[in-house]
Order: structure tokens, then sequence, then C-alpha cells
């Protein structure tokens, strides 16, 4: 069974460290450069690629230290990415970062991680994030392809709609979110003729 609490973070008000400059690490800091472009990351390795390079080039928020890791890296960070090619390495940062009650994530190590990077669905301001529990990042990428084919591209449109009609209710909490639910429920409903 999947326990895993699903959350969005703001990571622009978060400073992220992501320790590993080769294909995963680019990967990593891709993801959440993609997801937030106005995060903060920390970069540490000895080597660094040099789609990262380019990446950080203009980019103030992005800090790389070209270096092995070091218990200080931690300093004023609020989670970790670690993607090193080294297995072990990679154990003993997760276990130093959980010693100070930093949130972990280690590539390719489920077991040892506090939180996954999922799969994204994008539709302008809608985000659907996809999450195989760490079982399977393949098949929650081919899902994300499914579910991006099926989602109308005219979903924006609706979104601010809603916004409107919301911030036009009048009324407490709960009677916003009943008229809100009763507008709504339309789509739910099977198209005429359908079985």
């Amino acid at each position: 069974m999947n326990n895993l609490f699903p959350i969005f973070l703001k990571l622009e008000n978060l400073h992220t460290l992501i320790v590993g400059g080769g294909y995963v690490g680019l990967e990593k800091i891709t993801a959440v450069l993609d997801n937030s472009p106005e995060a903060k990351v920390t970069l540490v390795s000895p080597e660094i690629r040099n789609e990262i390079l380019s990446l950080a080039t203009g980019n103030s928020r992005i800090n790389l230290i070209n270096r092995k890791f070091q218990e200080e890296d931690f300093l004023q960070k609020d989670l970790v990415i670690v993607a090193t090619n080294d297995k072990e390495e990679n154990k003993r940062i997760a276990a130093l970062a959980r010693a100070k009650n930093i949130l972990t994530n280690v590539a390719d190590t489920p077991a040892i991680c506090d939180f996954y990077l999922s799969s994204v669905v994008r539709k302008g301001n809608l985000k659907v994030a996809i999450s195989t529990n760490g079982m399977s990042p393949t098949f929650a990428k081919r899902l994300k392809e499914v579910l991006g084919e099926a989602l109308p591209d005219n979903l924006e449109t609706a979104m601010e709609q809603l916004k409107a009609v919301r911030d036009m209710l009048k009324g407490d909490f709960a009677n916003k979110v009943d008229e809100l639910n009763r507008i709504t429920s339309v789509l739910m409903e099977k198209k005429t003729g359908e079985q």
C-alpha cells in the first residue's frame, strides 16, 4: 500500500542541496528547475556536467561547488537530493542528513528516502503528481504520458473561471465548498448516451 503523503513544496522559499554532478544530478536539478524555476539550489560534486554548468550560467539562485561533499554543505539547507554514483557514499550522506532532520531523497534507493520525486503532468496551473511508491519510475513516466494526452488543453480557462466564481461567492468556507462542489459535479457526470 502506498502510504506516502502527497505534498507540493514552494522550493523558492527553501534551499535544496543536490550532491552529485553527473547524469543523475543533471536529471534531478532539471526536475527541480522545471517545476520550480525560482528554486534556490546548491549542487556539490567534484565533477560537474557541462549541461549543469550551462543551467547555472546567469542564474544567481544556483550555486555550484566543485569538490566532494562535506558535512558543512548541510548548513542552511532544507532538503537534500543525493545523486552520486557511489552507493555507500549516498547511504552515508543520507544518514548524516537524517541525523540533522533534513529531508532526503537518494536516487535509485527508495528504502532510505524520506521523499520521492514524482512524475508530473502539467497543464497550465494544474499539476498532477504520480507516485509508484518508489517501485517503478518508468511506469510513472509512461502514465504521465497517457495522462498528459488525456487531459484537455483548455483546463486553464476552466480553472480561471472557477477561481472567479469562488472569489464572488458569499458565505462561510463550508458554504463556498458546497457551492463549488455543486458547480463542478458536472465534471463527474457521464455524457448522455454513455454506458
